[in-house]
């Protein structure tokens, strides 16, 4: 009976933390056939640069318009996505070719970084790792430079 009941709670606490960890980032389009998520949560300038190249590499092998992608940056990995980032041209571009990029309000709050701190029209979820186990369940495939 516990066995039980435990499956039941984990099912609903999962029903209920998806749509919230998802909320502020984008939902890829039910038709497309690729759908790709990246972990950035290194402090290294050259790991963001690789995604970035990496979801670079993605739209012009399978189509911008064919492929979903998300860039999801927590932990030391949030510093791609400040104001002040080397690689803060390249994020801009990237968005502005279709690639969704968020960062992680835990990381945020932890490391006393607000939204002003932030580069414009980046998307913001709840946790970042949660938001990666969220996308690997809705058929995504997950990739860490």
């Amino acid at each position: 009976m516990n066995a039980r009941r435990h499956l039941i709670l984990s099912t609903l606490s999962l029903m209920l933390l998806a749509p919230m960890a998802g909320a502020q980032a984008q939902s890829a389009p039910a038709n497309l056939a690729h759908k790709v998520v990246f972990q950035v949560s290194d402090a290294d300038p050259a790991k963001w640069n690789l995604a970035l190249n990496n979801a670079r590499n993605v739209q012009q092998d399978l189509g911008k318009d064919k492929v979903a992608i998300e860039i999801v940056a927590y932990g030391p990995g949030l510093g791609m996505l400040k104001l002040d980032s080397a690689a803060g041209a390249r994020v801009t571009d990237a968005m502005a070719s279709g690639v969704s990029v968020v960062a992680c309000e835990n990381t945020m709050r932890n490391q006393k970084v607000t939204r002003e701190d932030m580069l414009p029209k980046i998307g913001y979820v709840a946790a970042g790792v949660v938001q990666l186990m969220v996308r690997q369940q809705e058929g995504y495939a997950y990739i860490r430079p």
